[in-house]
């Protein structure tokens, strides 16, 4: 293991399960009608997915959704502006949150 994320810890998710089985199942149903085909298709799903991964910073959702990508037609393009999408987006909440240390900045200087 070459850092604090192991990468053989991917294919042991269910053991998540093993003592609260019942939720597992339950988590387990709820995120597979998630990735169903609805409004949106699978393959747009794992683009956001994968956009999602990166602004939670999970490598093991990152890894995942890169490969559920990959394997439902999309591209790297495709891919790296989805990334892009969710970077601009999380660059931004923490910008705009710069006006709540301005109000109080500004309570404070008065």
């Amino acid at each position: 293991m070459d850092g604090y994320y192991d990468p053989d810890d991917l294919p042991r998710f269910a053991e998540m399960g093993n003592d609260a089985p019942e939720l597992w199942d339950k988590f387990n149903s709820w995120y597979g009608a998630v990735f169903q085909p609805g409004a949106l298709s699978e393959r747009e799903k794992n683009l956001i997915a994968l956009a999602v991964a990166h602004a939670v910073q999970c490598p093991y959702c990152i890894d995942a959704y890169t490969q559920g990508c990959l394997e439902q037609g999309s591209n790297l393009e495709q891919m790296t502006e989805a990334v892009h999408v969710a970077s601009a987006i999380k660059g931004g909440s923490a910008l705009v949150h710069g006006l709540q240390m301005r109000n109080i900045a500004s309570k404070i200087s008065m």
